[in-house]
């Protein structure tokens, strides 16, 4: 399969290096990076080991390919669409953060799948990705139910050696996502904690509390996704993943801009529509604006 990853920072580079060996794979990402790539190829390390040697491009505009993976920041949604609405492409799949399918949706022609992937990723530097942790790929139809080009994604990355499945609950694992997302992001961002001493620490309250109002939102959206269940995904990928740190953790020590209206901005906009109490997300997503209008982070 032909697979263009669109946005190769940590995870697309990841995703994309575990999919060359079995496919043909275009990076879509920035210099010095990209360039890194293309003269001497990507290696992983960490929990998985590999060298392969994928296209690496910085334009993503006039490209085609089978499937096209989005891995950008949340942020960057809009941008990468307008980049995509350039080529062609058989489907579309988000690995992002937050709840951005829609958007593309919106701008693209080809069919848009959601998807999700558990696996941590870290850039070292130029050519060079760490695996922090082997996880899974859901991939499923928007509106769930059963789906053959879902079925068709899965099977390429199941050929990779990826473990993956096509799921018929794609609105329930989206908020799900979202859930574990609030309850991890800011409070490690905030405590500049892993996300294991998330769920030991005294922030794990908060952090319970935060997923549990996502959990709230969903249910009143009419997703299959109680509180009780929001807040045990929360723990669950915790301690899956607790050596780790949350990207928005990486992004706030490294004075970069956050992910804070794809998440929390997300889960108050939908909260606001369905008149369920968010106080917890609320604060966290103000803290989190608050620190990048402080240095001047936040776009005018």
């Amino acid at each position: 399969m032909e697979v263009l990853v669109h946005g190769a920072g940590a995870l697309g580079s990841l995703v994309g290096g575990l999919l060359a060996p079995a496919h043909d794979v275009t990076l879509v990402g920035r210099n010095p990076h990209m360039r890194r790539v293309r003269e001497e190829g990507l290696r992983i390390e960490g929990a998985v080991e590999a060298r392969v040697r994928p296209r690496a491009v910085t334009d993503g505009r006039h490209r085609s390919a089978d499937l096209a993976l989005v891995t950008t920041k949340a942020y960057d949604t809009d941008a990468a669409a307008r980049a995509l609405a350039t080529g062609e492409y058989g489907a579309v799949c988000s690995l992002q953060n937050g709840l951005t399918e829609e958007r593309l949706v919106a701008a693209l022609e080809p069919p848009v799948l959601a998807g999700t992937a558990s696996y941590g990723a870290r850039l070292l530097g130029p050519g060079r990705v760490r695996c922090t942790g082997v996880g899974k790929v859901a991939v499923g139809a928007l509106a769930g139910g059963e789906s053959p080009l879902a079925d068709r994604v899965a099977r390429a990355f199941d050929d990779a050696g990826i473990e993956v499945g096509a799921a018929a609950d794609m609105p329930r694992r989206r908020y799900e996502k979202l859930a574990v997302n609030a309850g991890i992001n800011g409070p490690s961002a905030l405590a500049r904690v892993t996300n294991g001493e998330v769920l030991e620490g005294p922030a794990r309250g908060i952090a319970r509390e935060a997923a549990r109002e996502v959990g709230r939102v969903a249910a009143a959206a009419g997703a299959d996704l109680t509180p009780d269940e929001a807040s045990d995904a929360l723990e669950r990928v915790a301690r899956d993943t607790a050596p780790n740190r949350s990207s928005m953790c990486e992004d706030v020590a490294a004075g970069r801009r956050t992910e804070v209206e794809a998440i929390y901005g997300a889960v108050l906009e939908r909260a606001d529509e369905r008149g369920v109490a968010v106080p917890t997300c609320r604060t966290l997503g103000s803290v989190i604006r608050a620190w990048e209008a402080g240095r001047e982070l936040r776009e005018k």
